[in-house]
């Protein structure tokens, strides 16, 4: 197992949860104890860089110059945050957050700050911010949306997720952007400012490339024993809409769904696959998010819907969300309504199979 990262597997949605509001120590963030790996006999190579692949050698070149042979190749690399480009995005203030080396230095920049400014309200920016916020920071929010979290929950969702963020002290900058970094001052395209002793960024990632020396690895069909999993599979396979955790008939169409629970089944679907088991990935998407003590769980993916059927009450934490197209219900969200979730994760398994 080859891996640029300098820490063993970690549990990553802990990284903007738990762990980054220090309410959770650092021995819970690994996915399995070190001694996991020799017990297993794995030989887990951190913080090795992988330059090149030689499909028809069937060899993985290193960065150090070494080669090592194989068998059969799993590409699982994840992605890359997609980097603010504009000016002072360098700034040693200014963090993105994939690693766990990324969240320690969050946690390290938190300590003596005073005031932080997160960019993008998607689900990591918002987790970012409620954490940020548990260390007592003054936290400020910019993003383009017209309410967090919108183009996934809806509006009601959307402004629930908003005034429960406000209720514990973000203060929201929707419909705006930042258009530079100069020191500890942001400065926003509306014209304002804003002081920031930390920048978080919550932008969407871009898949890591890996570079072929000759031919392209086949993801799907494994004619040389190369497959590709999670994120990589949007880059291996050209031509069609892929899911960052495989196909699914979720939809009629391939989906990107860019969640952590789909992304871990579906690199245990390709273990079996590359053991002979040809069974399609067809595993029912899920996810959830932590605001505070307010649970999000969402399963399913809808990208669009014609319809949204609320069972109970938002505001009030307690509902089931359905997200629906021609009556037929694509996704569900809810708070504090587990069982229904659960049903509803069952239902569209059943409709699939």
């Amino acid at each position: 197992m080859l891996s640029s990262d300098t820490a063993a597997p970690v549990d990553r949605p802990n990284l903007s949860k738990d762990y980054l509001a220090g309410t959770a120590p650092e021995e819970w963030v690994s996915m399995q104890p070190d001694t996991f790996y020799k017990e297993k006999n794995i030989d887990l190579r951190l913080g090795t860089e992988v330059a090149a692949l030689d499909p028809a050698a069937r060899k993985v070149m290193l960065a150090d110059g070494k080669s090592l042979d194989y068998d059969r190749l799993l590409l699982a690399t994840g992605a890359e945050p997609v980097r603010l480009q504009i000016p002072g995005a360098g700034q040693p203030n200014v963090h993105v957050l994939r690693s766990l080396s990324d969240s320690r230095a969050i946690i390290a920049s938190a300590k003596d700050a005073k005031r932080a400014v997160v960019i993008g309200a998607s689900f990591i920016g918002l987790e970012v911010a409620a954490s940020l916020i548990a260390r007592k920071l003054e936290v400020h929010v910019v993003a383009p949306d017209e309410r967090p979290m919108e183009k996934v929950l809806g509006p009601q969702f959307g402004d629930f997720v908003r005034k429960l963020h406000e209720e514990k002290g973000v203060v929201f900058h929707l419909r705006d952007q930042v258009e530079a970094i100069s020191g500890k001052t942001v400065k926003l395209k509306s014209g304002g400012t804003l002081e920031a002793d930390l920048v978080v960024t919550g932008n969407r990632r871009a898949a890591a490339p890996v570079t072929r020396r000759e031919g392209r690895p086949r993801a799907r069909q494994g004619r040389r024993g190369e497959r590709a999993a999670g994120d990589q599979r949007t880059g291996h396979l050209r031509g069609r809409r892929q899911s960052r955790a495989g196909p699914t008939r979720i939809a009629a169409s391939r989906l990107r769904v860019e969640h952590w629970v789909v992304a871990q089944r579906q690199g245990q679907a390709a273990a079996f696959a590359m053991m002979g088991d040809r069974t399609p990935f067809e595993a029912v998407p899920f996810f959830w998010s932590q605001h505070y003590d307010i649970p999000i769980n969402y399963v399913g993916h809808a990208e669009k819907w014609d319809e949204i059927a609320v069972e109970g009450d938002v505001a009030g934490k307690d509902c089931l969300v359905r997200y629906k197209m021609k009556g037929r219900t694509l996704a569900a969200a809810s708070i504090f309504r587990d069982v229904d979730n659960l049903k509803a994760e069952v239902a569209m398994e059943r409709e699939r199979a």
